[in-house]
C-alpha cells in the first residue's frame, strides 16, 4: 500500500506538468500572413492580433473571429430588376471587397455577406430604375462605378472596403431578345446597302476622272501637233524668206544691169504662166525683151535639128 501511495503520490505531479504544459500549448497561437485574429477577454473586445506569435490567457481570453484580410470575391446570384421604361431584366454582379477593419466586421453587421448580397440587389434596383433598357445595356461602366460607390460607403461601418463591382450578366426578356436581334439584323442590312452604294459611287466617279484624264490628254495632244505643225510652217516659210533674202542679197552684190533684171522678171511671169492663172499682164518695159527671147528661141530650134540630122548625100547624076 505504501508502495502505491508513493507512485500516486509521484504521479500527480506529473500528470499537472502534463496538463500545464499542454494547456499552454494550445493557448500558444501564430498568426499567418494575411490573417487577424480578434481576441475577447471575459466576452468583451480585447485586441485584434496581426502575424506572429501571441499568447492566449487560458479560460479568460478566446478568437472571437479569425478575418482573412485577402480581397475576396463573391457572385450573387441574377437580381429582377425593373428599367425606366417597364422592361423586367434579370442582372447578376460580381463583388470585390477587402477587410480593413476586423473588429468593425466582427461587431459591424451580423451575417456581412447576406448583408452585402441585399444591400448589392437594392442599390442595383434604384440605379436600373432611373435608366432605360437601351441605356442599361450601353453603360456598364457608369453603373459599376455608381454602385462601387454606393456600396463602398455603405459597408465602411461594416470594416468592408468595397473595390469594384461588375454586371456580369444582362439577360433582357426572351421577346425583348428577339426584337433586338431583328434590329441588329435591319442594322446589318442597311449598312451593307450604304457600302455597296458607296462603292458604285467610288468607282463611277472613278471612271467619270478617267474619260476626264483621257479628253484632257487627247485636247493636250492635239494642241501640241497643232503647235508643232505650225511651228514647222513657220519655220518653213522663214527658210524660204531667208533664202529669198540671200539670193536678193547676192543679186545685188553681183550689181545686176536691166536687162538681167528683166529676165528675171521674166522667169517670174513664166512660173506664173504655168500655174492656174488664165490672164497674166505684163508689163511694157518687158514686151520687148520677150519678144526678142522668143526670136532667139525661134533661131534655136530651125537651127539644131540641122545639127541633129545627118549630112544629106548629092543626089546621083544618070
Amino acid at each position: 500500500m505504501n508502495v502505491l501511495a508513493n507512485v500516486g503520490s509521484m504521479l500527480v505531479p506529473v500528470v499537472l506538468v502534463i496538463l500545464i504544459l499542454a494547456v499552454l500549448a494550445r493557448n500558444i497561437l501564430v498568426v499567418q500572413q494575411s490573417k487577424a485574429y480578434v481576441i475577447e477577454r471575459l466576452g468583451a473586445f480585447h485586441a485584434v492580433w496581426g502575424v506572429g506569435i501571441h499568447f492566449k490567457i487560458p479560460f479568460l481570453e478566446r478568437v472571437a473571429k479569425a478575418v482573412s484580410l485577402k480581397e475576396q470575391v463573391v457572385d450573387f446570384a441574377p437580381q429582377p430588376v425593373i428599367t425606366k421604361d417597364n422592361v423586367t431584366m434579370q442582372i447578376d454582379t460580381v463583388l470585390y471587397f477587402q477587410i480593413t477593419d476586423p473588429k468593425l466586421y466582427t461587431y459591424g453587421v451580423e451575417h456581412p455577406m447576406s448583408a452585402i448580397e441585399n444591400l448589392t440587389a437594392t442599390t442595383l434596383r434604384n440605379i436600373i430604375g432611373d435608366l432605360e433598357l437601351d441605356q442599361t445595356l450601353t453603360s456598364r461602366d457608369i453603373i459599376n462605378s455608381k454602385m462601387r460607390a454606393l456600396l463602398d460607403e455603405a459597408t465602411d461601418p461594416w470594416g468592408i472596403k468595397v473595390n469594384r463591382v461588375e454586371l456580369k450578366n444582362i439577360i433582357p426578356p426572351r421577346e425583348i431578345q428577339d426584337a433586338m436581334e431583328r434590329q441588329m439584323k435591319a442594322e446589318r442590312e442597311r449598312r451593307e446597302s450604304i457600302l455597296q452604294a458607296e462603292g458604285q459611287k467610288q468607282s463611277q466617279i472613278l471612271v467619270a476622272e478617267g474619260e476626264k484624264q483621257s479628253v484632257i490628254l487627247r485636247a493636250d495632244a492635239a494642241k501640241q501637233a497643232a503647235v508643232m505643225k505650225a511651228e514647222g510652217e513657220a519655220e518653213a516659210i522663214l527658210k524660204v524668206q531667208q533664202a529669198t533674202a540671200e539670193a536678193l542679197k547676192l543679186l545685188n552684190e553681183a550689181s545686176p544691169n536691166n536687162q538681167v533684171v528683166k529676165l528675171k522678171a521674166l522667169e517670174a511671169f513664166q512660173a506664173m504662166a504655168d500655174g492656174k492663172a488664165t490672164k497674166i499682164i505684163v508689163p511694157s518695159e518687158i514686151q520687148g525683151l520677150a519678144g526678142l527671147c522668143a526670136s532667139a528661141k525661134a533661131v534655136f530650134d530651125s537651127v539644131e535639128p540641122n545639127k541633129a540630122s545627118p549630112a544629106a548625100k548629092p543626089p546621083v547624076k544618070q
